[in-house]
Formats: C-alpha cells, sequence, structure tokens
C-alpha cells in the first residue's frame, strides 16, 4: 500500500494503520478481524488466514484427479553380470529383493496400461 492525502491535506500510510489494527475486529457481518482470520465473538483466532489460503488452493490446484498426469514408460534395464559366489549373504538378500521389486513395477506397469486401454473405449 501507499500513502494518500487526505481532503485536509494530511498524509495517511495505509500499511502502518493496518499492521497496527491488524488483530482489530473489522466491521461488518463477516466476523473475521482485518488481516482476515476467522474470530469468535470473543475476538480469539478460530482459523488463521493462511489456513484459509492453503485449503482453498488444495481445492483447486491440490485436486489432482483433474490433473493429467504423464507417466513415463518403464525402461528394461539391462542387468549386469554379478559373480553371486562373491557376494555375502547381506548382498545376495539385497540382489534377491531387486528382482521382487523389478517384477511388481512390471505388474503395475500392465495394470495400468489395461487401465488405460479400458478408459479410452
Amino acid at each position: 500500500m501507499s500513502k494518500f492525502r487526505t481532503a485536509m491535506g494530511k498524509t495517511i500510510d495505509m500499511s502502518t494503520l493496518a499492521s497496527k489494527n491488524e488483530k482489530t475486529r473489522a466491521v461488518g457481518n463477516m466476523k473475521v478481524n482485518a488481516r482476515g482470520d476467522t474470530i469468535d465473538g470473543m475476538g480469539k483466532v478460530i482459523q488463521p488466514v493462511t489456513a484459509k489460503v492453503n485449503n482453498s488452493y488444495a481445492k483447486t490446484v491440490g485436486n489432482r484427479s483433474s490433473q493429467q498426469v504423464r507417466t513415463p514408460r518403464p525402461k528394461e534395464v539391462a542387468k549386469p553380470d554379478i559373480d553371486l559366489s562373491q557376494l555375502t549373504e547381506a548382498e545376495l538378500e539385497l540382489e534377491a529383493s531387486f528382482e521382487d521389486d523389478a517384477e511388481v513395477e512390471a505388474i503395475k506397469a500392465a495394470e495400468l496400461q489395461s487401465l488405460k486401454t479400458k478408459g479410452k473405449k
């Protein structure tokens, strides 16, 4: 905000005036203070203005179902040739979990593809 000049010639700085009175109850029927926080009858803040803004933003932008999501196609990863006899037990277990993860990802990709083809029909 900026400084304004009244009809009588006085200068009023609106930003300092607003900051001094931001906790004062606003005139009207909205039950808010000058800052925009929702307040109760005693003047206590029920919901801050930042929470209101976050909620309204989440309702519009945060709705992922309305946004188009592009998923990259899974790429075939070449398996390196590993001599399994030289690995420890922990490394062997980790190696097995990688194979399981790859299988799960392949199943997920197939399910996603089938859902896409059903949606197009």
